[in-house]
């Protein structure tokens, strides 16, 4: 790839846009870089370059759409007129996604009713720089330029002010890509030695041209022999595309292999199969009649029923490889995908609300770690990858009209070289379409053509799945990362599930997500039998791509669909009209063969058993991980200090910067929101309702205890699900009416110590789901979760994250004027905890503020919490709660804080009375015991709520004050605080991120 340098007057035109007033994007440039150290005030332009002949009356038409005339003015091939030290040039490198520059051709030909073609339209910025305190050297612009971009995808240009104005401004630069490769299909010979051929599954088939590898296959000997043996039947050698494609489908990240696998004698079927499949299945059996599953483990998201017309789904996706490279790509990617599987859920469900989770390093961490040797490939820093994945959400999200009404995130060291990004969608969709047919139910027929609607195929997300699959090293591929577009996808979405679906045009649908068209066409074939695909008709973002990256690359907003002959042209014409590109790429059929053509020539020709089902079965071994055995003493003398140090810490402190720049609002059904009272306290459940004519609700909540696998990962499993639905109970949700959904996030699978775990994370999943009666409806896991590198004195490091599991709930309730939210109603009602605290501070926040593990981790009494839950919900319905909030991460003096905190009300508190087993002080308000709650009752309705809570340890421990915040302990006070500092501490971590 190459950048062209175009001098004006080559039909090249660079339109400049102007604030009249300093723009808050040049404030946050300028506070980012004053955190940095840099005192510099800041200018910023935005761009658009246009490689297009226009006549200078339509340069001006254009450059007039483009501004607002009240706070902006534009300039054309003009140079900026103030003075500066330095001006930065900010854009894409050749073949990024540009979203920008996309909607503005869009705007482009609808203004001037013409079709300027790809590729014509650039976006950039300028930021002009001058230092205040100290004159800036090229050397400084360099560094603010690295902290300022992603190298892997931006470029920058530097010009001081003195070249600027001799200049004339920038050079006008036309990031146009150029692949100068002739598009081929090579022959791979695998009978080679097993050396070679471990070499080409680790990194890729070498190119004959180039003398280099292309990435990695993700292969295994083992799988690689199997290829071989085949190919040999067949009597040839493969096709780097063959190749190419068993790689994607049969990649951890596609196939689950680990979850697959047999795993020591008593787990034959593998992970998923023992442990998760069969708790639903036994479930549902049990719930017989009761059973409100409709769609589950055979579709892009798991179905459940809301009422006797809708339905409603749910998925969350991890990226958490992409999202290590290039943070905002990798995160908008992954919202934008999971929307996607909403959409190929059935024939098409609506996206309804969005879920985040980010688990990441400490922000404050500025030690880098390397890739490569000798400081070679730096990897991104914390705040740089937090910084990213929240805006990669934020966009992904908002430009798509889909609310995020619930997310958290999760800090700890041993994310900082890959970071876990959980992106989910909630959908809906009803039952039966207009035609009778269930919505549900979909099949691609012989003789449907294969449809592709969406985004154009590039380079970008090149061995995404595969990558995807592998611990982050130096060979890791900046081809895997792809920018989501997420207006693109909109179009596609709303001309599919507004108008298509229901119109009938399609028989069966699924998005093009890990493996792209190679792994959408193959799996949609499976509903026939075969397919054949003419690849030359995939429309491409730019000439020269070779066969097998057109065929598996993961360019985003693209979905399959198979469209029958007789509804193809009224399919075709509805995509035209609402300006969705789709092409017919191909027909299925009933061959059993998997063939792709080009250009006439057959270059992939596959049995379809063996494309899916012919890698290997593997057989592991575990061996009992040393679970940590230590317990410390911890004696506080001054409380006031570390109840402030554990409420502000990172795991407890407010993420409103977070909540606040995501809409919750945008589709009109937020209930409970995101933060919850008038002291905007971060929840920890979200309703919705998504018929907006009906009372229904949908409750929703996520939670994780990563720490807990260092002691005990049957318990982590255990608190995880328990919280989970504690959380959705909590605001009103049904244990009767919920689902749950698992999200693995694992590391060094290849090890028998974590598989070990990882075996006992499912046992309990499997254990604490049947007696919760909460089915699992979907899920997916990720297992390489490993950075390996080298520190700044060239020494090797592995850095693994924690053992992961993430549990969602999603739960229907019947009201949603019965809710319950966690803030502090009125002064005199009481305060009541409702379970015992036992002495289970292991992986507390509690224990970590002194940086230590603990031994005793929460036990789970999963019958005795289900019936709990049942009566809280009768609780919430009869309105008896004034508040209600989970007991979650720093125990019962966080949550009562976080009460008081979200009302801006006080409390009194006797911790002396809380019912608890024989435990310190300490450990009685910070013990991370489960199934409990604190809730705050009316002084009309104790009666009631004490004798509807008979069979159950509560325990009034307090009043609400009108102001400050008291903790008494055997008639001592030990904390006595103002609702105003408890806020200031609450808030101030990342008051200014």
């Amino acid at each position: 790839m190459q950048i062209e340098s175009t001098k004006k007057g080559q039909k090249t035109f660079r339109i400049a846009i102007d604030t009249k007033e300093k723009s808050s994007e040049a404030v946050n440039i300028e506070k980012k870089l004053l955190g940095l150290g840099y005192n510099v005030s800041i200018d910023v332009s935005r761009i658009y370059t246009l490689d297009y002949d226009f006549s200078s009356e339509e340069i001006q038409m254009i450059a007039n759409s483009l501004y607002n005339p009240v706070i902006e003015f534009s300039r054309v091939n003009t140079p900026f007129n103030k003075k500066f030290d330095f001006a930065l040039e900010l854009g894409f490198l050749p073949g990024v996604t540009d979203n920008v520059a996309n909607t503005t051709t869009e705007i482009i030909n609808d203004l001037l009713k013409i079709d300027i073609g790809l590729s014509k339209v650039f976006s950039s910025k300028t930021v002009y720089i001058t230092g205040n305190l100290k004159k800036l050297t090229y050397e400084d612009v360099e560094k603010l330029a690295k902290e300022l971009i992603n190298v892997l995808i931006e470029r920058y240009h530097i010009k001081t002010y003195d070249e600027y104005v001799k200049n004339n401004g920038m050079e006008f630069i036309v990031p146009k890509v150029h692949l100068t490769a002739k598009p081929k299909v090579i022959e791979v010979n695998l009978n080679v030695s097993d050396e070679e051929l471990i070499e080409i599954g680790k990194k890729g088939i070498l190119d004959p041209d180039t003398l280099e590898r292309r990435g990695p296959l993700a292969l295994d000997i083992e799988y690689l022999t199997a290829i071989k043996d085949y190919f040999k039947k067949e009597g040839r050698n493969p096709n780097d595309i063959e190749i190419e494609a068993i790689a994607q489908t049969w990649s951890e990240h596609c196939k689950h292999t680990i979850f697959a696998s047999e795993i020591d004698e008593d787990v034959k079927e593998g992970i998923f199969k023992k442990y998760i499949r069969n708790a639903t299945n036994e479930i549902r059996k049990e719930l017989g009649e009761r059973d409100f599953c409709i769609s589950v483990f055979s579709d892009n998201s798991g179905g459940i029923i809301f009422d006797e017309n809708w339905m409603v789904t749910d998925k969350a996706e991890t990226h958490n490889s992409p999202s290590a490279l290039d943070p905002f790509g990798g995160a908008i990617t992954g919202i934008v995908g999971v929307n996607r599987d909403t959409m190929g859920f059935g024939l098409g469900a609506l996206p309804i609300a969005n879920k985040y989770g980010f688990c990441v390093g400490r922000p404050e961490d500025r030690n880098i770690v390397y890739r490569g040797k000798n400081k070679s490939n730096p990897a991104l820093l914390p705040k740089k990858i937090l910084e990213g994945v929240v805006h990669g959400v934020n966009v992904g999200g908002n430009h798509s009209g889909i609310p995020t009404p619930t997310g958290f995130v999760y800090f700890d060291d041993s994310y900082k070289g890959k970071p876990l990004v959980f992106v989910g969608t909630i959908g809906l969709i009803p039952r039966k379409l207009p035609n009778g047919a269930l919505s549900h139910e979909k099949q691609a027929q012989k003789g449907d053509n294969i449809v592709v609607i969406g985004g154009r195929v590039g380079k970008d997300g090149i061995h995404g799945a595969t990558f995807s699959s592998e611990a982050m090293d130096e060979g890791s591929p900046a081809t895997a990362v792809q920018i989501g577009d997420p207006i693109t996808q909109k179009k596609a979405s709303d001309a599919i599930i507004k108008e298509a679906r229901d119109l009938g045009l399609y028989n069966s649908i699924t998005d093009n997500g890990a493996g792209g068209i190679s792994c959408s066409v193959a799996e949609m074939a499976k509903e026939c039998g075969g397919f054949v695909v003419e690849l030359e008709k995939v429309p491409l973002k730019y000439p020269g791509l070779e066969p097998w990256e057109i065929w598996i690359s993961e360019s985003q907003e693209r979905i399959t669909l198979s469209v029958p002959d007789e509804k193809l042209n009224e399919f075709m014409e509805l995509m035209k009209i609402r300006g969705v590109e789709s092409v017919v790429i191909g027909k299925f059929n009933e061959t059993d063969r998997a063939v792709v053509k080009y250009n006439n020539k057959t270059i992939m020709d596959l049995d379809m058993e063996f494309l899916h089902e012919g890698l290997p079965k593997k057989k592991l071994h575990t061996i009992p991980y040393l679970y940590n055995k230590e317990e410390p003493e911890i004696n506080i003398i001054n409380h006031l200090e570390i109840f402030e140090k554990i409420l502000g810490n990172h795991n407890n402190c407010s993420f409103e910067y977070i909540s606040k720049q995501y809409d919750h609002e945008v589709q009109n059904n937020s209930v409970v929101k995101p933060l919850q009272g008038i002291g905007r306290v971060n929840g920890t459940a979200s309703v919705i309702k998504p018929v907006l004519t009906s009372k229904k609700g949908l409750v929703m909540s996520q939670s994780l205890y990563p720490r807990l696998s260092e002691i005990n990962c049957y318990d982590m499993a255990a608190c995880a699900i328990d919280t989970a639905i504690r959380n959705c109970v909590a605001v009103g949700g049904n244990i009767n009416h919920l689902a749950i959904m698992d999200n693995f996030c694992w590391c060094s699978s290849d090890e028998p110590e974590r598989l070990f775990q990882l075996k006992e994370t499912a046992r309990a999943c499997y254990d604490y789901a049947k007696i919760y009666l909460t089915p699992f409806i979907s899920g997916k896991d990720s297992m390489f979760n490993d950075f390996k590198g080298f520190d700044e004195n060239n020494n090797p490091i592995k850095i693994s994250a924690l053992p992961t599991l993430m549990i969602s709930a999603l739960s229907v309730i019947d009201d949603v004027e019965n809710t319950n939210t966690m803030e502090f109603k009125l002064v005199g009602d009481s305060i009541y905890i409702i379970g015992k605290t036992y002495d289970e501070c292991g992986g507390s926040e509690f224990y970590h503020a002194f940086s230590k593990l603990g031994s005793k981790s929460p036990k789970v009494d999963a019958k005795y919490a289900r019936k709990l839950y049942e009566r809280i919900y009768e609780l919430s319905n009869n309105k008896i709660l004034s508040s209600c909030a989970s007991v979650t991460l720093g125990g019962i003096l966080i949550t009562l804080s976080k009460m008081a905190i979200a009302g801006k009300l006080g409390a009194v508190i006797d911790s002396a009375v809380i019912p608890n087993e024989s435990l310190s002080l300490e450990k009685i308000l910070y013990s991370e015991t489960q199934s409990r709650f604190i809730v705050t009752v009316a002084p009309e309705n104790e009666k009631e709520f004490e004798k509807l809570m008979e069979e159950f340890e509560i325990q009034k421990i307090g009043k609400v004050t009108e102001k400050d915040f008291v903790v008494k302990h055997k008639n001592e006070i030990i904390i006595n605080t103002s609702l105003e500092r408890m806020e200031e501490v609450y808030k101030k971590r990342f008051k200014d991120f």
